[in-house]
């Protein structure tokens, strides 16, 4: 069995990448250590560089379609990682999930009307429907013990008619919650009930960790089933995010007509040349990397839990049941919010995603990217001890 080494550095800035050559325009530096956006600095995996040099020595990149192998290799992924045996038909490419939520929001809902998220969350779940003018619906996850967990009896309080939509995190970016079946089952016959459309981000469900069971939403009830949308993509797992290989599933044969005559009206079903020899080799032969990958990261999370117990007691983490994402607990600072993102970015040096961009629920927290050799997070939390130690006296 090869064993894949991810403790290799490997330099990215000059790569047009943003999570190293865009500092200087988001946090006004560019001599920051990255631990922000969720993309991870381990080398793509060998299987997938071999298939699009293979691609490439072919000299003609003309006008491509989807292969029987490309659907089948995500039918068999799905089943063999999930248990859900999903048909041909369900799928489609899409040109990414945020562009989804926007695709999705243009074809069921209006100007004015409203949607749900649940915040803390990933930051386009209310960028998107704001550009789009829908109006916000704010459903705050409620605190829990080192958690989260949905607040129904709110979410059934701010529910009126003018609810079309609610944008489902599962798992939940930033909090690394892997939803039990019980709660999306609830969520779904709640929606179900108000004619609602649950469109479910579920980009980290191939990073769950193993005592972790992801459910997809629409395999929890006939109810989800019916009244959802899916889109998920091997880009996480594997760290691809820059070969856009995202891709819809839609169970229910009336909204699966609707929106992918949408989808097709715009060629925005049209996947590239890359993204489906990329699709292809990650599920073909990606499994054994996923598992070594996951259980690296798994230590890096238990390093950090560790380093923060013994050097910096100030901060708590959020133990993530899914993907590589930390959300870090910074309230025993007693730092205002720009305080704090000072604290990390002018202090230790340090590019992390100010907590607050998630929801006001967000401040207090900043969040950090753990995917990346162990060396560099060590450095990284050296720097962080340093600068609470000057900051705090």
């Amino acid at each position: 069995m090869k064993r894949y080494d991810f403790d290799e550095i490997i330099e990215r800035k000059g790569t047009d990448c943003i999570k190293f050559d865009a500092l200087k325009e988001n946090f006004g530096r560019d001599d920051l250590m990255s631990f922000w956006i969720a993309d991870m600095d381990f080398r793509t995996p060998d299987f997938i560089l071999d298939a699009l040099k293979a691609r490439c020595e072919h000299p003609v990149f003309g006008y491509t379609y989807p292969s029987d192998e490309y659907y089948d290799s995500i039918i068999d992924w799905v089943r063999d990682l999930h248990g859900w045996e999903i048909r041909r038909e369900w799928l489609s490419y899409i040109p990414g999930i945020v562009k989804g939520f926007a695709f999705v929001l243009d074809h069921f809902t209006h100007k004015g009307d409203k949607v749900i998220i649940q915040p803390p969350v990933y930051h386009p779940f209310h960028l998107v429907p704001e550009a789009m003018h829908r109006e916000m619906v704010y459903n705050p996850l409620r605190k829990t013990n080192g958690s989260y967990e949905m607040d129904f009896d709110h979410l059934e309080s701010v529910i009126d008619e003018g609810c079309k939509a609610l944008i489902l995190s599962n798992p939940h970016n930033p909090a690394g919650i892997v939803w039990p079946k019980e709660t999306l089952q609830r969520l779904a016959s709640i929606c179900a009930k108000h004619h609602i459309l649950v469109i479910s981000d579920e980009i980290h469900a191939e990073m769950a960790y193993p005592s972790f069971t992801h459910h997809p939403f629409p395999t929890v009830s006939d109810e989800a089933a019916a009244c959802s949308i899916t889109f998920t993509a091997p880009s996480k797992t594997f760290n691809i995010a820059g070969i856009v290989s995202s891709y819809a599933i839609v169970p229910d044969d009336k909204l699966r007509k609707e929106f992918y005559s949408f989808l097709e009206s715009g060629e925005f079903n049209h996947g590239t040349i890359f993204a489906y020899t990329a699709t292809i080799a990650a599920y073909r032969h990606g499994a054994e990397w996923r598992r070594q990958m996951l259980d690296y990261v798994s230590k890096n999370i238990d390093f950090v839990e560790a380093y923060l117990k013994q050097h910096i007691p100030q901060l708590c983490m959020y133990r993530p049941q899914a993907s590589f994402l930390v959300w870090l607990n910074c309230c025993g600072l007693k730092l205002k919010q720009k305080e704090l993102v000072d604290l990390f970015v002018n202090d230790a040096g340090l590019a992390l995603n100010d907590g607050s961009m998630f929801g006001r629920e967000g401040e207090g927290y900043m969040r950090l990217n753990v995917g990346c050799p162990r060396a560099t997070l060590e450095k990284a939390l050296e720097k962080l001890k340093s600068a609470v130690e000057r900051k705090m006296g």
